[in-house]
Parts: structure tokens; C-alpha cells; sequence
């Protein structure tokens, strides 16, 4: 098994910047590193399952992956283009009208299953590295974990970023939202341009 090249690919996946990252580093710099933990657990546990599920189901998944790849590219599309228009609406203050629900725990978990970075991560990753050497029960939860750890600490790591720097954001908030929201809209765009 190529583990170097798996490892590699893992983190430039898990450290570039993609709706987790933003978010996180958003979240962390509106209302601090603390509460934006709880997103970054949701984040990574949500993307466990995710692995875990592809890893199960990627054969069957691979077959149809012509079929349904259009359809989680506008579903995923949408949902970061709607993620760009909150960040958009954001006025900087700590308390947002949404009282912050999307930095939770669900929100974490629930963004890997519409996340198309995610969602082709997880297939590819598993198909590439994990499938051709190992089909154990206690192999495929390894490497799972493993890979989940990664993409907590790639998370993690935006939202440290995020609360180091509040000072300097918050100076400068509404750029500091539009450059994050137009980030979002170039994530959703190259979902489809590719």
C-alpha cells in the first residue's frame, strides 16, 4: 500500500481550503475558538461516517457515481452558494440572527454529506489507497479513522487560524466576509466547470 502518497493526498485534501475549512475558520473568528470545537467534532465525526460509508459501499457506489455525480454537484453547489449568502448577510457581531446554529455539531456532520469535496474525497481516497490492499472490518475502520483525523486537524487548524487573527478581522469584517463568501461561490463554481 502506498501509504506516503495516501498520507499526502490526505492532507492537501484535509488543509486546502473547502467548505469545513471556511466555515470553521469563519465560525471561529465570529464566536471564538471554543464554541466553534463543536463544529470541528461534528465535522470530523460526520466525516468518519462518510469514510466508513464509502469504504462499505464504494464498489456499489462506483457504479452509479456517473448517475448520481451531477446530482450531489448541484445539491453540494446550493448548499455552499446558501453558506456564501449567510456569510454574505453576516454583520460581524457575535450574536447572528440564525443564534449561530450553523456552528454546531450537526451542522458539522450534517455539511460532509452535501460537501462534494467530501463526498469525492471519500470515494477516491478509499478506492485509490484503502480497497485494493485491505477489505477487513478492522482495516477499513482503521484507515477510516485515520483519515478522519486528518480532516479534524486540516478543520481545526483554519478555526485556530480564525481566532488568532480576530482582532485583525474584525477590523476588517465585510471584506474579510466577501473574500470568504467568494470563496465559497469559487468552491461551488469548480464543482461544475471541472
Amino acid at each position: 500500500m502506498p501509504v506516503l502518497s495516501m498520507l499526502i493526498y490526505a492532507f492537501v485534501a484535509s488543509f486546502t481550503p473547502g467548505p469545513n475549512n471556511i466555515m470553521s475558520l469563519m465560525f471561529a473568528n465570529q464566536y471564538g475558538f471554543k464554541r466553534t470545537v463543536r463544529f470541528c467534532l461534528g465535522v470530523g465525526t460526520g466525516f468518519f461516517a462518510l469514510l466508513l460509508l464509502s469504504s462499505y459501499f464504494n464498489l456499489l457506489l462506483k457504479n452509479y457515481i456517473p448517475k448520481i455525480e451531477f446530482f450531489m454537484a448541484i445539491v453540494g453547489m446550493v448548499y455552499m452558494l446558501y453558506l456564501a449568502f449567510i456569510i454574505i448577510r453576516s454583520k460581524g457581531d457575535s450574536e447572528d440572527p440564525n443564534g449561530g446554529k450553523y456552528n454546531s455539531f450537526v451542522a458539522g456532520v450534517f455539511l460532509q454529506f452535501v460537501n462534494p469535496k467530501a463526498v469525492l474525497y471519500a470515494l477516491t481516497v478509499v478506492s485509490t489507497f484503502v480497497l485494493p490492499y485491505h477489505t477487513s472490518n478492522s482495516s477499513l475502520l482503521f484507515y477510516s479513522v485515520v483519515l478522519a483525523v486528518i480532516g479534524f486537524m486540516g478543520t481545526f487548524s483554519w478555526s485556530i487560524f480564525g481566532s488568532l487573527f480576530k482582532k485583525f478581522l474584525a477590523k476588517y469584517r465585510s471584506q474579510f466576509n466577501i473574500v470568504m463568501a467568494l470563496l465559497l461561490v469559487y468552491s461551488a463554481v469548480s464543482i461544475l466547470v471541472r
